[in-house]
C-alpha cells in the first residue's frame, strides 16, 4: 500500500496529551477529536493538515499515557501514518489497533523537512522525499498487521473475522 502527502514535523518526545489533550476526553467521536489533534504541540495543526498527511517526529512519540484517543485523532485529522524515530510501546499498539499505520525510521525523522512532500509504501518500509528522491527506510509492515489496517483496526478486523465464521 502507497502513500503520499505532505509532512508536519514535531521534535522529540510528543506526549499523549499534546497528541489529544485530557480535556476533550471526554467524548470518544472521532471527528470531534480531530478538532482538537496536536493541539497544545502545535495550535495551527488543525488548520494546517490535510487528509493524507504525515506526521513526522523524533524520538519517543506517543509517550505518556495509554489513552487510545491519541491515534484515533490523528487519524480522524486524516493523517495518513506517522513515522518517528521510535515510538512508545503503548502507542504503538493502539496506533495498529485503532488502525492507524507507524513507521520507525531515525534516519527519516532527522531529515525530512516540515512541509515536503514524501511517500511511503507500506509494503516495502520505503520512505521517499518527492523532490529529492532520497530514500529512507523503516521494516516493512508484516502482512497481519496491514490486513488490521485496511480493515479499520483490531476491532474491525475480528468483527470481519466473526462474521465471515458465521457465514
Amino acid at each position: 500500500m502507497a502513500l503520499k502527502g505532505k509532512v508536519n514535523k514535531f521534535g522529540d518526545d510528543i506526549n499523549t496529551d499534546e497528541i489529544i489533550p485530557a480535556r476533550y476526553l471526554n467524548t470518544s467521536d472521532p471527528a470531534e477529536l480531530a478538532k482538537h489533534a496536536m493541539e497544545d504541540a502545535d495550535p495551527e495543526f488543525g488548520a494546517r493538515v490535510r487528509p493524507g498527511d504525515f506526521i513526522v517526529a523524533g524520538k519517543n512519540f506517543g509517550c505518556g499515557s495509554s489513552r487510545e484517543h491519541a491515534p484515533v485523532a490523528l487519524k480522524a485529522a486524516g493523517v495518513a501514518a506517522v513515522i518517528a524515530a521510535s515510538f512508545a510501546r503503548i502507542f504503538y499498539r493502539n496506533a495498529f489497533n485503532m488502525g492507524l499505520p507507524i513507521l520507525e525510521s531515525p534516519e527519516a525523522a532527522a531529515a525530512i523537512a516540515d512541509g515536503a512532500e514524501i511517500s511511503v509504501d507500506l509494503d516495502t518500509g520505503v520512505i521517499t522525499e518527492i523532490a529529492t528522491g532520497k530514500k529512507y527506510y523503516s521494516q516493512p509492515i508484516p502482512p497481519f498487521m496491514q490486513e488490521l489496517l485496511s480493515d479499520g483496526g483490531l476491532m474491525a478486523h475480528l468483527k470481519k473475522c466473526l462474521e465471515a465464521k458465521l457465514a
